[in-house]
């Protein structure tokens, strides 16, 4: 379980990576737009974005 985790961890790092690599100045843009955002704002794409991404692991669990 732990082998899974930190591939799980580590793929993180890598995604979080490609887009300031390769459109640093777009990604500083986004970056500063989301502190325009309301905390509450931001509570609800991060709830969506779990929500989400529990659900494509599910998915991608049961077809494997």
């Amino acid at each position: 379980m732990w082998q899974d985790f930190l591939t799980a961890l580590c793929l993180v790092l890598v995604l979080e990576g490609i887009l300031p690599f390769l459109v640093p100045e777009r990604w500083q843009r986004m970056m500063s737009g989301i502190g325009d955002l309301s905390p509450r704002q931001v509570r609800l794409a991060a709830l969506a974005s779990m929500v989400l991404g529990t659900l494509c692991l599910y998915l991608v669990r049961q077809v494997a």
